[in-house]
């Protein structure tokens, strides 16, 4: 290359002076190589003093290393034209050996006539490093599952990272420029929190909103947006940072869980709950009204919530029988699927309901089934748009979250339902029971106006303890229903009838004067009169009824029923079968009730009270468990007094203890005798009231009649009823303790008649649980009966529990039990309640046919003999 081809420089002094002020190193190589200047920015850079630098080879300083060779080939290939190389990155070595990245650019000037290289160098090592952090965060940004948008001052997008593309579908390519709130924001996005965000922004608050917005193919997403804003050095933003996290599902999804277990767990009423859940779900789908409908065993819909459509278009739904023409929730209800119905104007299935709807501005209508656990439909969640469409993909999933809380809201009112029927209607006829008896009296005097009467009947089955003795209780129960189902037939609609319990009815007759109960009361004894066929056998039933009246008789519910009792033992001394009206000079205290509270108190103190036994039998082998002894009462001039009375008269007048505490010294007297006689009875059960448990010397008068009759504590069995624990009153608790203690048993008696006792079973000292003999018919073929005795045998043997069935009457029944794996049984089938002498004979009998079924099996068991033949015959066979 020749110098004149080179850039002339005329006054290299000038020139040199310039260099020494440049921010950049400044290196000049002459031809040889050799330094020929070397500026202050070079010495802070090398580490080297120019003194140290000048005239010595440039290979020593990195310079003359590829890129200059690279020049050096250009020059050749370029003919000898001026060639000038710009900005290679290259790595040189500082004085202490510290590598330091530089950019390079050289060229080609003539000094003094000569061709010489100068290279300018800049320090870049801080560049490189900013440049490599920036890529680490941009390969961080696009790895995190989080959307990310950096946008300038005025809000255009000048960065995205790659969660930010998958969250709404756009390319970093197609935001780029964009405004961020026109590409998110859509027709329900709230405009004042974006208008918060940007005050916060302004003001240097950073924050975060929750804000709908919506992606490329308008669905929506719920947002969490963190902002930041960046600020050049005086303070003006340049920048504005947006994290942005999905919580459709995170957050506003888990939100309405919140809100409905957290409702349910309060106990608010379902139809709060269904129109709580209705409207959160509105606030994170402004575009829908949503409804909640039951269906209830017989298919009919009832609204539970619905807040945001018309109050009169709910109530016309109320009744709606399912079908696959009943609108989007009757058909979704009927085909157990969702049904969508995207014009409510067009759609055949809605031509009879629409009106309502479209003058309500909604235009389609899309409904999903709520199903139980068993797969029942019991109801359904709608959606009612604005505007004829489908619904979106964040619709279906606030769907989805909200049918299954939807069935935990509806089964759990289903369950409460179930619990209080158990509770306030008898499990035998169906019928409101005492507890809700009384609610309903109370209910019909207060609606009661002036001028009007309540009347109220006191129904009592004629002989029926013959029945129960003579058929036994299968057949009292059968005859039972049979009755509900005439006197049910013989009242109106407004009409209510109840089974206090027994054999004891109350008819209710709301506005009801003496004429219409008189009436009334005639055509139930004319339609008794009809004997009621019990399997082959024909059985004449009669009822004896009094009536009382409100407010000629009384003003109070409780003097009431005593008129109306009183009135129908007038009826049952006048014969039976008939009615009596309560007179003033009918007293119930002063008559009947003192009569039998005098001969009780006279029986017990005379021991006129005997007690019978029923045998108990062990399932796996028929052997004998022990024996349950049952009062009994025989007055000389009441006659036989049923136990349901006797008992029930004994509570009122304070004498069951003194009964419970007789009922002790008996059994352990009787058990005793049976024992120094011979007779093998492994153990007595005696029933307690729950009186007893609250006497703190209940276990020492245990003890002491163990002692006095030679008794071990396991011979003695206390049955207590559910009420003793629902209770849970200390004292009681105390005294079961202490009876444990002593070793004597105590059996659950009724198990499963009451519902609030199964959750401290297991803290209680109980070692025997009966099942209450109401579960028994028609365990065979009832499948709610047998559920409940499986429970009850199940929950017993987890326990370590013995479980006795009590009112076996067949062997069908026996062979469930035995399935079951029920450990005892009593009932009917082997013997009623019987006196002690009657008990010792079926206990002989039982033992004979005990050891006659051990012979048969145990002959069957031995090997037969086989026959010898004669001798003669063998000499036959031999020859």
């Amino acid at each position: 290359m020749r110098a004149d081809d080179c850039p002339a420089v005329e006054t290299p002094e000038f020139l040199l002076a310039a260099l020494e002020q440049a921010s950049d190193a400044v290196v000049i190589v002459d031809s040889d190589r050799r330094v020929r200047h070397f500026n202050a920015a070079a010495e802070r850079i090398w580490g080297f003093s120019r003194a140290e630098v000048l005239g010595r080879d440039a290979d020593l300083f990195g310079l003359y290393d590829h890129q200059l060779r690279q020049i050096a080939a250009a020059d050749q290939a370029a003919s000898g034209r001026p060639v000038r190389k710009r900005d290679s990155e290259i790595t040189i070595h500082h004085r202490d050996g510290r590598p330091i990245r530089v950019a390079l650019s050289v060229s080609r000037v003539a000094i003094d006539g000569n061709v010489n290289t100068m290279a300018f160098v800049r320090d870049i090592t801080v560049d490189i490093a900013r440049r490599d952090k920036m890529a680490l965060l941009n390969l961080v940004a696009d790895k995190t599952n989080r959307g990310v948008v950096v946008t300038d001052r005025s809000l255009g997008i000048v960065y995205t990272n790659a969660a930010f593309a998958g969250l709404f579908g756009y390319s970093p390519e197609e935001v780029m420029g964009r405004q961020v709130g026109q590409l998110l924001a859509g027709p329900h996005s709230d405009r004042a929190a974006l208008s918060r965000l940007r005050r916060r922004i302004g003001a240097r608050d950073d924050g975060d909103e929750e804000i709908l917005a919506y992606d490329r193919n308008g669905d929506e997403i719920w947002l969490s947006i963190t902002v930041k804003a960046f600020r050049n050095e005086r303070g003006r933003i340049k920048y504005i940072f947006g994290l942005l996290t999905d919580i459709s599902e995170t957050r506003q999804l888990r939100s309405l869980q919140q809100l409905i277990m957290g409702a349910l767990a309060d106990e608010v009423p379902i139809t709060e709950i269904s129109d709580r859940l209705c409207r959160r779900v509105e606030i994170i789908a402004p575009d829908v009204v949503s409804s909640v409908l039951h269906v209830d065993a017989d298919g009919l819909i009832h609204p539970l919530g619905g807040p945001s459509l018309p109050a009169e278009y709910s109530r016309a739904l109320d009744g709606v029988a399912i079908g696959p023409e009943i609108g989007s929730c009757g058909s979704a209800a009927y085909y157990g699927r969702a049904v969508l119905a995207d014009n409510i104007d067009t759609d055949p299935r809605w031509q009879p309901f629409k009106a309502m709807p479209l003058a309500a501005g909604l235009k389609a209508c899309w409904s999903t089934p709520i199903k139980a656990k068993d797969g029942r439909v019991i109801g359904t969640f709608a959606f009612y748009f604005r505007e004829c469409r489908a619904p979106s993909r964040w619709h279906q999933r606030i769907v989805e979250a909200c049918v299954h809380l939807g069935a935990l809201a509806i089964e759990r009112k289903e369950a409460r339902a179930q619990i209080a029927r158990l509770a306030y209607h008898d499990m035998l006829t169906g019928l409101p029971n005492r507890a809700q008896l009384r609610h309903l009296i109370d209910h019909a005097i207060k609606g009661c106006h002036d001028g009007q009467n309540v009347a109220l009947l006191f129904l009592d089955l004629d002989h029926f303890k013959d029945v129960n003795d003579t058929l036994g209780h299968s057949a009292g129960d059968e005859l039972l229903v049979e009755l509900t189902r005439r006197l049910r037939a013989r009242i109106q609609p407004g009409d209510m009838l109840g089974r206090l319990g027994g054999d004891e009815f109350v008819i209710v007759l709301p506005n009801g004067d003496p004429a219409r109960a008189s009436l009334i009361a005639s055509e139930i004894t004319e339609a008794l009169t009809s004997p009621l066929r019990l399997g082959d056998r024909q059985v004449p039933i009669s009822a004896s009824m009094g009536i009382s009246v409100y407010p000629d008789n009384a003003t109070d519910i409780d003097t009431l029923m005593q008129q109306a009792d009183a009135a129908m033992y007038k009826a049952k001394q006048a014969g039976r079968a008939t009615y009596r009206f309560f007179s003033v000079d009918m007293n119930r205290l002063d008559e009947q009730r003192l009569i039998h509270i005098a001969a009780l108190r006279n029986a017990i103190a005379n021991d006129a009270l005997k007690l019978h036994y029923q045998p108990q039998t062990r399932t796996v082998d028929g052997s004998i468990y022990g024996a349950e002894a049952l009062a009994r009462w025989h007055d000389p001039v009441l006659g036989e007094v049923p136990p349901l009375k006797f008992i029930r008269l004994a509570e009122e007048c304070g004498l069951i203890e003194q009964i419970g505490m007789w009922s002790i010294r008996e059994a352990c007297r009787q058990l005793a005798a049976w024992r120094r006689a011979g007779l093998d009875v492994p153990c007595v059960s005696v029933n307690l009231s729950p009186i007893n448990f609250q006497n703190r010397n209940l276990a020492a008068v245990v003890a002491e009649n163990l002692a006095t009759n030679g008794l071990p504590p396991e011979a003695l069995m206390l049955e207590i009823t559910e009420s003793v624990l629902m209770k849970e009153r200390s004292v009681a608790i105390e005294t079961m303790n202490a009876i444990r203690e002593l070793g004597v048993g105590l059996s659950l008696d009724d198990f499963g008649t009451g519902y609030s006792s199964l959750s401290r079973l297991a803290h209680l000292p109980i070692r025997e649980l009966k099942i209450d003999r109401a579960f028994m018919r028609d365990i065979e073929r009832d499948a709610s009966a047998l559920a409940v005795a499986t429970a009850v045998v199940r929950v017993g043997q987890s326990l370590g529990m013995t479980v006795v069935a009590e009112g076996v009457e067949t062997e069908a029944q026996r062979n469930v039990l035995k399935t079951l794996g029920c450990d005892v049984v009593q009932g009917y089938l082997f013997a009623p309640a019987l006196p002690p002498e009657a008990f010792e004979r079926w206990l002989l009998d039982h033992a004979v046919e005990q050891a006659s079924t051990m012979l048969r099996r145990l002959s069957q068991s031995l090997p037969q003999p086989r026959e010898t033949p004669l001798p003669g015959i063998a000499g036959k066979r031999s020859a």
